[in-house]
């Protein structure tokens, strides 16, 4: 409930209807059948509007909805190598790595080591090297190539932005942080006679990380 014993009125066409007491404002949004709703609770005296609160809340859960559609989860690739891949096979891994990257995606660049190879550890770092020569246009690596076990890999960060999902959503092939932006108007709190209505907006669902999608060898 308001209890602030005066408020600024802006009625449901957006015209001002200037300062007056709480109790009147109500009294004036009851009369036109909608809710009295705070819009400006820390303004000096706070300013409130008349409006259907159940349209209000409708409309709220709705640009919920859209953010949520439109969100594109940044999501973390994989791309494997072997010392010994084929210039085809190679060629294929680089335009799958470009593809991520258009797509705004990270991708972590793996090459294997099997047996007497690791011995040879320059062969991953100038494999690397020349990977990400390749995409060079599309990606920066995040770090130098670290060697761990019998794998040795980079990461690279895309310098495209993220697409934004017009259609219908689909599913992410994996997922990374983002939180949809909330309504504006996620503050506004309702005033009914015997008690508030406040509308809550539900918090934005994080999207967990999952396993790095993969492309095998």
């Amino acid at each position: 409930m308001i209890r602030i014993p005066q408020v600024r009125v802006i009625d449901e066409e957006g015209n001002q209807l200037g300062v007056m007491p709480t109790p009147k404002a109500l009294e004036m949004a009851q009369d036109r059948g909608l809710d009295l709703v705070e819009v400006a609770p820390m303004a000096a005296p706070p300013v409130t509007r008349f409006l259907d609160f159940g349209q209000y809340k409708y409309e709220l859960t709705k640009k919920e909805k859209e953010a949520k559609r439109r969100q594109r989860s940044v999501t973390f690739k994989e791309v494997r190598l072997s010392p010994k891949i084929g210039i085809g096979d190679f060629d294929t891994k680089v335009n799958r790595a470009v593809e991520f990257l258009e797509e705004g995606d990270r991708i972590k660049v793996t090459v294997r080591f099997r047996g007497r190879e690791l011995t040879h550890p320059e062969l991953g770092r100038n494999l690397l090297a020349k990977f990400m020569d390749k995409v060079k246009d599309h990606g920066v690596a995040e770090r130098t190539p670290v060697l761990e076990g019998k794998s040795m890999f980079i990461t690279m960060a895309s310098t495209h932005k993220p697409k934004v999902l017009d259609g219908p959503s689909r599913p992410a092939r994996s997922a990374d942080e983002r939180t949809p932006e909330t309504p504006e108007a996620a503050g506004m709190t309702p005033a009914a006679e015997p008690a508030a209505m406040t509308p809550a907006a539900e918090p934005a669902a994080m999207t967990p990380a999952a396993e790095p999608a993969t492309t095998g060898e």
